[in-house]
């Protein structure tokens, strides 16, 4: 209060009123009302301007600095990308028949950044989607509790699930915040075990397989073996998106924009399906016959390598894989002893037996060891070598090279492989060195994953590996395909083509042609490892005396075929109880040829047996076709 005391009113004369008061002095008013008032105002005032420039400056900051930051914030927070999976291409045969194709599918997939942030509405959850999906609840649990709350990536839950479990998650989506269905596709194979040795098959990918192919995510498919594998960059395509607005709990409510995806590939093969069959079924009716549980056959075209059929037995189904397999179906599969996932067509290796021998023929030639004329006894039946006895299958008489092939005399190749008498033999360097130049012991590079070497040895092997020098009994085993050279048919096929067209060994192909989403083909041009590696007149020679294996030799059963074929037989002894693998290998039609054909029956007995009424019943069939 200013005013410290107040006087009564009074009335002077003229009516005038006045007011008594003692006041302070107006310097002493000053002193107290400016801190009070001016003072304060002032302070007051430089608070606001103080806090209205700290606003604008942070918006500044903010909008310029920070505005990018925050607009991918909150588009993330209502917008979201949902991946398109992109068609896979289709796999077809030589004739357009679908061996390979996409039918519908849906998948339960979870995006963590969605779920419940409570752990234990993420355990009710749990229990509520495993008792519709039938799944381990403890599993689920595990899965839902593992991952990154953060993270918008998607993860499978459930692959290829049915119609009425994906209705029962639709109707109760509210209650399975951060669970979403993804339409999807998986594929659907023709004839399943008769061609999952070419085809292979896909499946979800894993975080290893994520980690060596950049840009797939989770829930993705991927190639796991044969040409789904070995072909997955052209049969994948390129996945598409749909943008959309999203609710707090992750449900979708309007569409903002999409990608349309790219198709992958289609595969046209040199596969002749129907030659696939035939051979299939009828190693199928030889192995109830003998008795035996597995054999691989592989047919080739030996103008380009082109592959026309490979088999292996016993196989299984890749739509089993496809589906989703389920443990105990994959426990049977993998403890199965006769490995039915090993594909024996090139992963197999097996001694070649005296399918060897036109390679043996051509060496010698090659190196002056014989000519065509030469004339070697055949002692009895057996070559002795001090205490040592190689006998033959049987006493055959003497024979020059050709009679020597027809009637698979191994004392001929026993002298011209190791020597004997007053012929030098070629030895194991030379013999190995054409070995390799028909392609034996090293891949072929067919386009399948998985391919090994087979193996042929050498002197230095054999003290390096078992410690023991090279005997001259090795070199007569390795002349006659038995010891520890080992071959797999693919590549027994591919050198039996290089006889077929005279001298040019290919790297067999399985894909003719690549047809892109736009309609343009892509040519597989065939690929040539070497050529000309041989004189023509060797192969000549090798050649008819390979064609008097069917005319007067161990193959005569051909003679009934339409065109005129050549071959030769093989039985190859293995393990120390006596068994043989049965092998027969031939091309037709003898002047002009269009096929090889190798097939080989482990444990099968004698080659024209098992093996050649396989490879009889193949070759009708497709000429039978081609006319």
């Amino acid at each position: 209060m200013l005013q410290k005391f107040f006087n009564k009113k009074r009335i002077a004369a003229g009516g005038e009123i006045e007011d008594s008061i003692m006041t302070i002095t107006q310097k002493e008013e000053a002193t107290i009302e400016v801190p009070f008032e001016r003072k304060s105002l002032t302070f007051f005032w430089y608070f606001i301007v103080i806090a209205i420039s700290s606003l604008f400056a942070r918006v500044f900051y903010l909008d310029f600095f920070q505005g990018d930051y925050y607009t991918r914030i909150s588009k993330g927070n209502s917008t979201r990308s949902i991946m398109i999976s992109s068609p896979r291409g289709n796999v077809l045969d030589r004739y357009g028949k679908i061996l390979a194709r996409n039918i519908p599918s849906i998948d339960a997939i979870v995006v963590p950044a969605d779920l419940p942030p409570d752990a234990e509405a993420r355990r009710q959850m749990a229990d509520a989607l495993a008792d519709i999906l039938g799944m381990n609840s403890g599993n689920v649990e595990i899965m839902l509790a593992s991952q990154d709350l953060k993270s918008l990536n998607p993860v499978l839950l459930k692959e290829n699930i049915s119609q009425d479990q994906a209705l029962i998650i639709a109707e109760k989506r509210n209650d399975f915040s951060g669970v979403q269905l993804e339409k999807t596709a998986i594929r659907q194979y023709e004839n399943g075990e008769i061609f999952s040795p070419v085809i292979g098959y896909d499946g979800k990918i894993t975080q290893s397989e994520m980690n060596a192919n950049p840009g797939y995510l989770m829930t993705d498919y991927i190639g796991k073996a044969g040409l789904e594998k070995s072909y997955e960059k052209k049969l994948q395509g390129t996945a598409g998106a749909t943008q959309v607005e999203v609710d707090s709990m992750g449900h979708a409510k309007r569409i903002v924009g999409v990608i349309d995806p790219v198709p992958g590939s289609d595969l046209i093969l040199n596969i002749d399906s129907d030659l696939q069959k035939e051979i299939y079924d009828s190693l199928k009716e030889t192995l109830d016959k003998t008795g035996t549980t597995t054999a691989a056959a592989v047919a080739i075209d030996p103008r380009n390598g082109g592959v026309l059929a490979l088999v292996s037995i016993p196989s299984y189904d890749n739509n089993l894989f496809a589906k989703g397999i389920s443990n105990d179906e994959f426990q049977n599969i993998i403890k199965d002893t006769d490995l039915p996932l090993l594909n024996r067509a090139i992963a197999g290796e097996y001694p070649p037996g005296s399918t060897i021998k036109p390679a043996m023929a051509a060496a010698a030639l090659s190196e002056g060891t014989i000519t065509p004329s030469t004339i070697i006894s055949g002692l009895g039946g057996a070559l002795h070598v001090g205490a040592w006895s190689f006998g033959d299958w049987r006493a055959h008489d003497p024979s020059d090279v050709k009679l020597a092939i027809a009637q698979s005399n191994d004392i001929f190749f026993y002298t011209i492989g190791g020597g004997y008498g007053n012929i030098e033999g070629l030895g194991m360097s030379r013999m190995k060195k054409y070995y390799n130049l028909f392609g034996m012991g090293s891949p072929t590079g067919i386009d399948l994953p998985g391919e090994v070497s087979g193996f042929i040895p050498d002197e230095q092997w054999k003290k390096s590996k078992i410690g023991e020098q090279w005997y001259i009994g090795d070199s007569y085993h390795s002349a006659i395909g038995q010891g520890f050279v080992t071959v797999t048919p693919i590549q027994l096929a591919d050198y039996i083509a290089t006889f077929a067209n005279g001298g040019t060994l290919y790297s067999p192909r399985l894909v003719n042609r690549i047809k892109k989403n736009d309609g343009q083909e892509e040519m597989v041009a065939p690929q040539v490892v070497r050529s000309n590696f041989i004189a023509p007149s060797v192969m000549q020679t090798v050649r008819e005396g390979m064609r008097m294996t069917v005319t007067g030799g161990t193959a005569q059963v051909l003679k009934t075929l339409s065109v005129p074929a050549a071959g030769k037989t093989g039985t190859a002894q293995f393990g120390t109880e006596g068994k043989t693998h049965s092998w027969f290998a031939a091309f037709a039609p003898y002047d002009n040829p269009t096929i090889a054909i190798v097939v080989l029956v482990p444990g099968g007995g004698e080659g024209n047996s098992a093996a050649l009424p396989v490879a009889q019943k193949a070759l009708e069939a497709y000429f039978s076709e081609k006319k």
